[in-house]
């Protein structure tokens, strides 16, 4: 019995072996030719890119804003057969499914860039071929964009003598207006304090002062200045000092906003209409209620 069982086991062992000798041989064929379907397959199927060559190469990325594009593919590029994203139906329906942000100052519904037929997403946004330096995919430079609609504040910014300088020091329309904000005010831009932006750049005015001008307390800046451009030294609102502090400081009628100029000042005199040549501290005082010093 002995011979009988170690032959059996002999044969057993042979076979084990031949088994896995025949997995070794045939498993690396398996897997190419499963690898050669997987490829032929691939190829079969159109791509966004076998004719759309300068956009993104990933049909998924594509499928979500224009759906699925099997049966334009299949058709020859049949445009019919495709979404694509236009005017206010297509920024509705693609842009905002995403960019739907909606927050106390923020809207894409309301606003003076609401999403509406004359302005909506895709008239400053070029989703594929958007400015290479602009951020947010501008279709064009932002001064050039926003100079496109606002012609009046464009022409200030150009060609007053006195003006912002958009383009230095990284400033932009952006840096104090809020592109989505809601209407009034709320489009411009804050400090992380709440504070007008007027402020991001001239902190030095920002105090708090023990003597503060009242115009200065209503921490509207355009009370006195002109926010794009001006003729005027400081972009003042007015050609001499005189004429824009009396504007408050009236000693005509009873509505003024501020303190009347004293008796002694006779107004006709030049030496009286530089007001800040004494009242120094325009903005604000630690030590002079006048603001003299």
């Amino acid at each position: 019995m002995k011979p009988r069982t170690t032959g059996i086991a002999l044969l057993f062992c042979g076979l084990l072996l031949a088994g896995s000798a025949f997995a070794q041989t045939t498993e690396p064929a398996a897997t190419a030719a499963a690898e050669t379907q997987a490829t032929a397959t691939a190829e079969a199927t159109p791509s966004c890119s076998d004719c759309h060559e300068n956009k993104t190469h990933k049909a998924s990325t594509c499928e979500s804003c224009h759906g699925d594009g099997k049966a334009h593919a299949e058709a020859g590029g049949d445009t019919s057969l495709i979404d694509k994203p236009e005017g206010l139906a297509g920024a509705n329906k693609t842009c905002l499914t995403c960019h739907d942000v909606n927050t106390d100052r923020i809207s894409r519904h309301g606003g003076m860039h609401a999403n509406s037929a004359a302005v909506n997403c895709l008239t400053c946004h070029a989703i594929h071929n958007s400015e290479p330096n602009a951020p947010h995919l501008l279709s064009r430079p932002q001064s050039q964009l926003c100079s496109s609609c606002h012609a009046t504040q464009s022409a200030s910014l150009r060609n007053k003598p006195y003006a912002h300088r958009l383009g230095r020091g990284g400033m932009e329309c952006s840096s104090c207006h809020e592109p989505h904000g809601r209407p009034g005010r709320e489009n411009l831009r804050k400090t992380a304090a709440g504070e007008s932006p007027c402020l991001s750049c001239h902190s030095e005015k920002r105090g708090p002062y023990v003597f503060e001008h009242g115009a200065l307390a209503t921490r509207d800046c355009t009370n006195c200045h002109e926010t794009h451009g001006s003729s005027n030294p400081k972009q003042l609102k007015r050609a001499t000092v005189a004429q824009l502090c009396l504007e408050c400081h009236s000693p005509i009628g009873t509505n003024a906003a501020g303190s009347q100029p004293p008796s002694f000042h006779n107004l006709s005199l030049p030496r009286y209409q530089n007001c800040t040549t004494c009242h120094v501290a325009i903005h604000g005082s630690h030590r002079d209620p006048q603001l003299l010093k």
